[in-house]
């Protein structure tokens, strides 16, 4: 098998592995089913998974193939599922993140491995396109996607150069990025949500105390705090924002509560 090096970090594809949905069949108000389905069985894929579901419903997934180390995209419709590679210019597709644009096309970021970079795809009408938000370092771990009203895409992601968390996000001009939190080893497990304004809310990793952060963006600055600090905690984040804009977030501790 082939083995892939940057930054100290290899990659050996596997030999099998699959993408199974999983979901609760609607039956009778007193019966409910969990079902699972393949989604995707050529080679190894479905690593760093992202689920949306569209105005209808249906599952869209971005995920990475492990056995060609690409980016893949999936869509189930009335006729079944569908596969196609998005990204295949080097070793790319880890850590994504998909969100849906309110005509229901696909936007995913991810990390570039082979050039160390952020990378940002979408689809319209004439098929994918690709961008570099961020090429500075070895950037773009652990993003986490949200489009603002207007359709803009936020990406919050680890700078692992730095040790930071880092900010992008693209207007009319194009794409402008910033340090969030530079206290450390921080921003890793990153999740994004937009509030009601837009403004960006992240919940993140500290690696350097083992703590469990939360940055917000009001005005024209950003703030920090920890939120939660006994030992080891704050993997694994997902964050989500009340409809008054209060975040909610859930994450992985050491430390039993029983």
């Amino acid at each position: 098998m082939e083995s892939r090096t940057m930054t100290g970090i290899s990659w050996i594809p596997a030999l099998a592995g699959a993408l199974v949905l999983v979901l609760l069949g609607i039956g009778t108000a007193s019966a409910f089913a969990w079902e699972n389905e393949t989604v995707d069985a050529a080679g190894w894929v479905g690593e760093y998974t992202s689920l949306a579901l569209d105005g209808a419903g249906n599952p869209r997934i971005s995920y990475y193939d492990g056995s060609n180390a690409d980016l893949k995209f999936a869509w189930r419709d009335g006729t079944g599922w569908h596969t196609q590679t998005v990204d295949a210019a080097g070793w790319v597709g880890e850590y994504t993140s998909l969100a849906l644009d309110g005509a229901g096309n696909p936007c995913i970021s991810y990390f570039d491995r082979t050039n160390g970079d952020l990378k940002y795809a979408w689809r319209d009408g004439t098929g994918w396109h690709t961008l570099t938000p961020d090429a500075g370092g070895t950037v773009g771990l652990y993003t986490s996607l949200a489009l603002d009203g207007t359709g803009n895409p936020c990406i919050g992601y680890y700078d692992y150069t730095n040790g930071d968390l880092r900010f992008a996000w693209r207007d009319g001009i194009g794409w402008h990025r910033e340090t969030v939190d530079a206290a450390g080893d921080v921003g890793e497990y990153a999740s994004l949500a937009l509030d009601g304004a837009g403004n960006p809310r992240i919940s993140y990793y500290d690696g350097s105390n083992a703590d469990l952060k939360f940055a917000w963006h009001h005005g024209a600055a950003w703030y920090t705090e920890t939120v939660d600090a006994p030992l080891m905690v704050g993997e694994y984040t997902s964050l989500a924002l009340t409809d008054t804009g209060s975040p909610r977030i859930s994450y992985f501790t050491t430390i039993s509560s029983s």
